[in-house]
């Protein structure tokens, strides 16, 4: 019997966490520091002009390292910063049934905010390029919130569309996040909480998830 290789989960950093002072500095230093396949960039309370100028300094930064710069809730800001996908955060089905329509495959499309399985599935039926288990500012405690944990498990055992699950606010989280087999995890705290850090952290998270191929490779 051969067995499915098992594939590497991916980086995903989350901008949540990330202010306005020296935020481009802070992105590529992350960038720098190992593989990141995206990074989500979030209103976090910004009024749309001032999230256009935010998102317009960093989605050069984010391409030119070669990961996909997503957007979050705001289709038109998207559309005019030329970024690679947009996330909706709200779990609502109808705008992730116009976004896909609309978008799809043009620009990835990813949501969040489905919270209970039978949502999620739901949220599935209308195939997104991706599902996130997690809320945005929700990596208040060090290690990944059980319910993340749980919900990406089940969902990478049944279900063939990606999945991010959102990691703690330390990366030594990023151990629990990997073994539920999620394509990818998220970070946004333990990156932009300290962004002298930012390169370090995420050259950590990577190292933590080299170890955990190699020990399911033996």
């Amino acid at each position: 019997m051969t067995l499915d290789p098992v594939i590497r989960p991916r980086l995903v950093l989350l901008t949540t966490a990330l202010g306005d002072a020296g935020a481009e500095d802070a992105m590529r230093a992350a960038l720098a520091g190992g593989d990141v396949a995206s990074v989500i960039i979030d209103p976090a309370g910004r009024d749309s002009a001032s999230f256009q100028r935010f998102a317009e300094g960093l989605v050069p930064i984010i391409q030119a390292a070669g990961a996909a710069a997503i957007i979050a809730d705001d289709s038109r800001c998207a559309g005019r910063v030329g970024a690679d996908g947009i996330h909706l955060s709200a779990g609502d089905l109808r705008a992730l049934d116009e976004a896909v329509e609309r978008y799809s495959p043009k620009v990835i499309v990813g949501a969040s905010g489905f919270e209970a399985r039978h949502d999620a599935l739901e949220a599935g039926e209308r195939l997104p390029d991706y599902l996130f288990f997690g809320r945005f500012g929700g990596d208040v405690a060090d290690l990944p919130h059980d319910k993340n944990l749980e919900m990406a498990e089940w969902w990478a055992e049944i279900v063939e569309i990606p999945c991010i699950v959102m990691a703690g606010r330390s990366v030594e989280g990023v151990g629990a996040a990997v073994e539920t087999g999620a394509e990818f995890v998220a970070l946004s705290g333990a990156v932009f909480d300290k962004p002298q850090d930012a390169g370090a952290v995420v050259a950590r998270a990577n190292a933590i998830i080299d170890s955990w191929m190699e020990s399911e490779a033996a």
